[in-house]
């Protein structure tokens, strides 16, 4: 395999990318329940639970996708979205604050959803009818389609019922159901190679790109992890720290895979940078699920590339400012500078808290990552703002 092959462009599709991590974690999750009904590992259920419901979610607001079918990318739905991401944020690292919510709520996506989107498959017209007439590569997505399908209305049974089956059998049904996850991935990918989907469809939406939704739900990650870990360093809630890292990296993997974002700039998205992304996705995936594990290692992972991406982001905003000298700038454009050396200063004392945990007090950091997600949702507002200044100068000439 040479260099050429990992610095070659790749244009996966977003719902492809959410497949591949959810294909990743059912199948590192089905793995690690063998040694955890064993006791050889611990393992945290609220962090998987959180993790599926922030999937979920991710569907939701940036495809459209509900668990019981495809809608129209609306306000209504994209308000649902966000509060099924907040549920499953908040499920990650506040242990059972929601007691068996968690768990009903994935009852009703796995099986009544399963059920609903099976029925569709065979049904609707344009589906299982349409697909098996094509043939070739269609063969395989109707498969997919309907594996996925029946395997997660046997899951949401086992998810309210854990008695059901052993933990043998119980690994076995989640790893299969992670292959199947992946298997559907893999033939939409070859489907979407084909087939390109038509540009400018997202623009039509009267919500958010997929882009800045993803930058609001990581602004929304930080509000709310600030805002709790302020009773948590009083002792007033418990607190899951290996499955908040866990789902911060899977949000970082998701930027990575999906634009080429990462924490220390912007990169083509090659097969490297998706690998990268992939990995990352699983460090935090296997966090979030066993406690503990990784801690030392992302939180000197997640520190040094908070504390780089903030001094590069830094850097890049004042070469910018030295750049314009004294020339005139829109008040919009200053807002934009002001936020974001506002932003990547709290990122490098974010970092640095993190490698230096006794530096700052824990209410402090907790501050800190508060004021990181509001500014970050300011600046999500400027940049709103910009666009629509450009769509009005290109309608105006």
């Amino acid at each position: 395999m040479n260099r050429s092959f990992f610095l070659e462009e790749t244009d996966l599709a977003l719902d492809v990318v959410i497949l591949l991590i959810a294909g990743v974690m059912m199948v590192l999750t089905g793995i690690l329940l063998f040694p955890v009904t064993r006791g050889a590992i611990p393992y945290y259920e609220n962090g998987v639970y959180g993790l599926v419901l922030f999937l979920f979610a991710l569907q939701i607001i940036l495809l459209g996708q509900t668990p019981f079918g495809e809608m129209k990318r609306s306000k209504p739905l994209f308000c649902t979205g966000l509060a099924v991401a907040s549920a499953g944020i908040v499920t990650c690292f506040i242990p059972g604050i929601f007691s068996r919510l968690p768990a009903v709520l994935l009852f009703l996506c796995f099986t009544p959803g399963g059920a609903a989107l099976l029925a569709h498959l065979f049904l609707a017209p344009g589906r299982f009818r349409t697909w098996a007439r094509m043939g070739g590569t269609f063969h395989l997505l109707w498969t997919g389609c309907a594996a996925v399908y029946l395997l997660s209305m046997l899951i949401g049974v086992l998810v309210l019922n854990q008695g059901l089956f052993s933990g043998d059998e119980t690994a076995v049904t989640v790893l299969v159901f992670g292959a199947a996850i992946l298997f559907l991935a893999a033939a939409m990918s070859k489907i979407y190679r084909k087939y390109p989907a038509p540009e400018g469809k997202e623009s039509e939406s009267e919500i958010l790109s997929s882009e800045h939704s993803v930058i609001l739900l990581t602004g929304i990650f930080m509000i709310l992890l600030g805002f709790f870990l302020v009773p948590v360093s009083l002792g007033m809630l418990p607190f899951a720290g290996s499955a908040q890292l866990g789902l911060l990296m899977v949000i970082m993997a998701l930027k990575m895979i999906s634009t080429g974002n990462t924490p220390i700039g912007a990169f083509r998205r090659t097969r490297l940078v998706v690998i990268c992304g992939v990995l990352f996705a699983g460090l935090g995936i296997v966090s979030c699920i066993v406690p503990g594990i990784l801690v030392s290692l992302l939180t000197l992972l997640i520190g040094l590339l908070n504390i780089f991406g903030g001094i590069i982001g830094l850097r890049g905003t004042l070469s910018g400012l030295r750049k314009q000298g004294r020339n005139p700038v829109l008040p919009v454009l200053v807002r934009l500078n002001i936020s974001q050396v506002v932003l990547n200063l709290l990122s490098i004392m974010f970092g640095t808290s993190m490698l230096f945990p006794g530096l700052l007090p824990a209410l402090l950091t907790g501050l800190i990552l508060a004021a990181n997600g509001g500014v970050l949702l300011y600046l999500l507002h400027i940049l709103i703002l910009l666009e629509k200044m450009a769509g009005k100068a290109i309608e105006n000439p």
